[in-house]
């Protein structure tokens, strides 16, 4: 029993060495002498691509005033945001709360503790 599972053991390993040494890349067909082109094809592409050619990209600036007046407007904006956040964070109402809360807890214990 042991000798079969021996066997079967070096038959799987042998089939894996073989699958492994099997060529895993396959070359491209040889390119045709002459390559065909469509003139509709290719009318139809340029057609298509004709208003990219006359467009500006879409990030670019007019000058570099325009450019730095983006970034101050951005820097504005993100000055805002972080003072609105801070803002928020000192001025909590509920920590203000909690504050009196125990002002007035400590206060009373304080009463308490003389009336005894």
């Amino acid at each position: 029993m042991a000798r079969a599972s021996r066997t079967l053991v070096l038959a799987v390993c042998a089939a894996a060495a073989y699958l492994c040494l099997a060529p895993a890349f396959i070359s491209a067909p040889a390119p045709r002498a002459g390559l065909e082109v469509d003139a509709r094809v290719m009318t139809a592409t340029f057609a298509g691509l004709a208003p990219l050619a006359l467009m500006q990209p879409a990030g670019a600036y007019d000058s570099v005033v325009a450019m730095l007046q983006s970034w101050l407007v951005g820097g504005i904006v993100l000055v805002g945001i972080y003072g609105a956040a801070f803002i928020a964070a000192v001025a909590n109402p509920l920590t203000k709360r909690r504050m009196e809360v125990r002002d007035q807890v400590v206060a009373e214990q304080k009463k308490a503790a003389g009336a005894k």
